[in-house]
């Protein structure tokens, strides 16, 4: 009697979605996390949702496995969004500038000095407007324009202040290496820059190599500092006394992505010589020293571990 053989068909269950997602208010925006709740939801689905400013229109981007840091304070998605709520954010989005205009004239009147306001921003429903602005003076206070720009545009008002990166974000724009700046391009966040970085990557410390639109540090520094520090690991240090197929010389410069050195000979001749024939003089002559030892186990003679083979 045959018996024939059971064959289970290979699951196509789709992987169980996570309850949390990550939420995008404008192209370039952070990320924050939210709970879908009860909704069922997609990436690039929009979303209505609570925060600090009101209610704001965002979109899902990412959707993020739980753990113990995101589970803490975290709000609940209101709804998904309908056309008339993405009618009304196009039309109040349209209002930006006139907002913005508005809020310039008024500071000229109150003689507000030593101010630039960049930008305007309605909520999707008109309800809430953060207008960012950015100034050198501490002790600059907007108490006497908040109010007035309450009463003209009938919403609540935010006055943000931004530093210099964000307002070179905001506006957008060439960098100084002829290409659109990498902060309205792609960047949602900026990383800490130091001076450490450009020597690292032997980049001269000339104010216009380093420095920015902004004023600041370029955040192009930090692209490829990681992999000059892995690679510099492997290569000699300047002033430190090498060998080469040529003979022994000194090492007055380091080519890091050409993964190379370029040594002054003894003989006067400078040469470039890649790692792979570089000799370090320093540890092949304490191997030497550490073989005409002997054994320093075994005195008189009496040494059995071939250490002078």
């Amino acid at each position: 009697m045959s018996q024939s053989a059971t064959i289970s068909p290979t699951s196509t269950t789709p992987p169980k979605r996570t309850n949390i997602i990550g939420v995008r208010f404008s192209k370039l925006g952070k990320l924050y996390h939210f709970r879908a709740g009860r909704h069922t939801l997609e990436k690039a689905d929009r979303v209505v949702v609570e925060t600090r400013k009101g209610k704001q229109l965002g979109e899902v981007v990412q959707f993020i496995a739980p753990d113990d840091n995101n589970r803490r304070r975290m709000r609940t998605i209101l709804r998904k969004a309908t056309p008339r709520d993405l009618v009304l954010q196009q039309v109040w989005a349209a209002k930006n500038l006139d907002a913005l205009i508005t809020c310039r004239e008024k500071a000229f009147k109150l003689k507000l000095e030593d101010v630039k306001f960049i930008r305007a921003v309605y909520n999707y429903d008109g309800s809430w407007i953060t207008i960012y602005y950015s100034t050198e003076n501490r002790k600059m206070s907007l108490r006497s324009l908040k109010p007035d720009m309450e009463a003209t545009l009938k919403t609540r008002v935010e006055m943000q202040l931004i530093g210099p990166r964000d307002v070179a974000k905001m506006l957008g724009g060439f960098g100084a290496c002829g290409g659109p700046r990498c902060c309205s391009t792609f960047l949602t966040e900026f990383s800490p820059v130091s001076i450490k970085m450009a020597k690292e990557q032997g980049i001269s410390l000339s104010p216009n190599e380093i420095t920015g639109m902004c004023g600041r540090l370029r955040c192009c520094l930090v692209y490829e500092y990681d992999q000059y520090v892995e690679a510099r690991k492997k290569l000699p240090k300047a002033k430190t006394r090498i060998g080469t197929p040529k003979g022994e010389g000194r090492v007055i410069d380091v080519r890091v992505m050409r993964d190379s050195a370029v040594v002054a000979l003894d003989s006067g001749e400078r040469i470039e010589v890649f790692r792979d024939q570089l000799q370090p003089l320093k540890e092949y002559k304490a191997l030497q020293e550490k073989a005409a030892g002997g054994c320093s186990k075994h005195e008189g003679g009496a040494c059995d571990c071939g250490s002078k083979k």
